[in-house]
């Protein structure tokens, strides 16, 4: 016959496991993330009548489950951070959510679209813009697609200004739609033919051509010659800039419209996907307006909702935000190649403040590298079918680091800002990046670095 202290012992033992599987049961039912599963559509934005046009059609993009992500992070914070039986259980059932917001699927191709849309709907109210005017950018791709696209919705034209060294089917896809495009150099921001720089005075020349065009036509119309009831004057400016009604500058990094799509868009759109139910967002900053935008508003409406940056190599923000003291360490030690930054993502990292930038609302930032961004985005193409760009990946590194560093049960979202169809001859290229030595092999998440 067992001793009392040994059956007693027995009983204390199982009556505390009946308790603690009781205790997880009654925690994963009642838990906010598992009463959303009971939903068929958790993410999904209600049913809305016939979108007015190509602009009715941008914004409220599906907020999906990264599910190889959600899984990883997950099973790797249980046997991380778990001590007691009860949080390992309810760990390894709903663990961490990553969730993307897929912006690939506005009618551009990309998170732009809404910029945009806001840019030139404000130029156009202001009267700095209008209609049969012309408007310029200087991009590295994906912002100027989206003014192409849309600004003929508002009967505008585009010129744009891009680096010669962004891929070729980005200043392809601007051709396609209409755009006038301009490629030029790589340059420093502060040298008069940054592109950026000769966007600005594009538009200056197109308003400049623009007055002159109707003062001609005021004041020397009793001189020209009519030829079969039309009006002739000679010689004229046959360029894409004298045939338009002015220009505007939409000026994407400094023009808080670019902040504003995002505080009065993305950002609340994420809040009602989540039904508030989100601890972390983290996304890459390129003019700053979509991190600034969607991290404002979040924590505007949550304060308890921390926003992170994810910052590529050679960009000054990380140091910024980390460690208030805008310069990156390359430069410090006097090393930079041509370009501003030393990445071969498009569109993300820069080494100044831009007003934009100045809205955001961060606690804290993670660097990138141009490896993990590769392999995230092969990880992300075997496990859940997903071929994003260098933008989108980058940020899924931030997503994953994030998660690692706030432990699980907690829902992060991230943007996923374009696919890869504009980034084959660069990012998706094998021989491109064999030149850099970045060739993917990684077969799980291995490739992660710690920063």
């Amino acid at each position: 016959m067992a001793p009392v202290t040994d059956r007693a012992t027995g009983a204390i033992i199982a009556a505390i496991s009946v308790s603690v599987v009781l205790f997880s049961y009654l925690l994963i039912k009642h838990h906010p993330k598992e009463r959303s599963r009971n939903n068929t559509k958790p993410f999904s934005v209600p049913k809305r009548s016939p979108k007015n046009g190509v602009v009715g059609a941008i914004g409220n993009t599906p907020l999906i489950r990264i599910n190889s992500l959600s899984e990883a992070t997950g099973c790797e914070a249980t046997s991380r951070f778990s001590i007691f039986l009860c949080f390992q259980i309810s760990c390894s059932t709903y663990g961490l959510l990553i969730l993307g917001k897929c912006e690939f699927l506005n009618p551009g191709g990309s998170v732009k679209d809404r910029v945009a849309v806001k840019v030139i709907e404000e130029a156009l109210e202001s009267g700095k813009l209008v209609e049969g005017g012309v408007v310029t950018e200087g991009s590295a791709g994906s912002t100027a697609i989206s003014l192409a696209t849309v600004a003929p919705a508002y009967g505008c034209k585009c010129h744009v200004v891009i680096p010669d060294d962004a891929a070729i089917e980005k200043s392809q896809i601007l051709e396609a739609l209409g755009a006038h495009v301009e490629r030029v150099r790589p340059v420093s921001i502060t040298h008069r033919d940054h592109y950026v720089n000769i966007a600005r005075r594009r538009a200056a020349q197109a308003n400049e051509l623009a007055l002159k065009r109707k003062t001609e036509e005021q004041l020397c119309v009793g001189d020209l010659e009519q030829i079969n009831g039309h009006i002739y004057g000679g010689e004229t400016q046959d360029s894409f800039l004298s045939n338009c009604e002015g220009g505007f500058f939409a000026d994407q990094f400094e023009n808080l419209a670019n902040y504003r799509a995002h505080y009065e868009g993305t950002g609340p759109e994420i809040w009602e996907q989540t039904g508030g139910h989100i601890d972390a967002f983290v996304a890459a900053a390129g003019t700053g307006g979509t991190v600034a935008g969607v991290s404002r508003f979040l924590q505007e409406k949550n304060p308890n909702v921390k926003c992170f940056l994810i910052d590529p190599p050679g960009s000054g923000l990380f140091n910024k935000v980390t460690r208030g003291v805008m310069y990156a360490k390359e430069e410090a030690e006097g090393r930079r190649l041509k370009n501003p930054f030393d990445t071969i993502t498009e569109g993300i990292g820069i080494n100044r403040l831009t007003q934009n930038f100045l809205m955001a609302k961060l606690d804290g930032a993670f660097c990138g590298t141009d490896r993990e961004a590769v392999e995230m985005s092969r990880y992300l193409l075997r496990n859940d079918g997903l071929f994003l760009g260098s933008s989108s990946a980058m940020n899924c590194v931030g997503a994953v680091k994030l998660a690692q560093s706030i432990g699980p049960g907690k829902t992060i979202v991230t943007i996923l800002c374009d696919n890869g169809m504009r980034h084959l001859s660069k990012f998706f290229s094998s021989e491109y990046l064999s030149q850099y030595n970045l060739t993917p092999k990684a077969t799980g998440l291995e490739f992660l670095e710690s920063r």
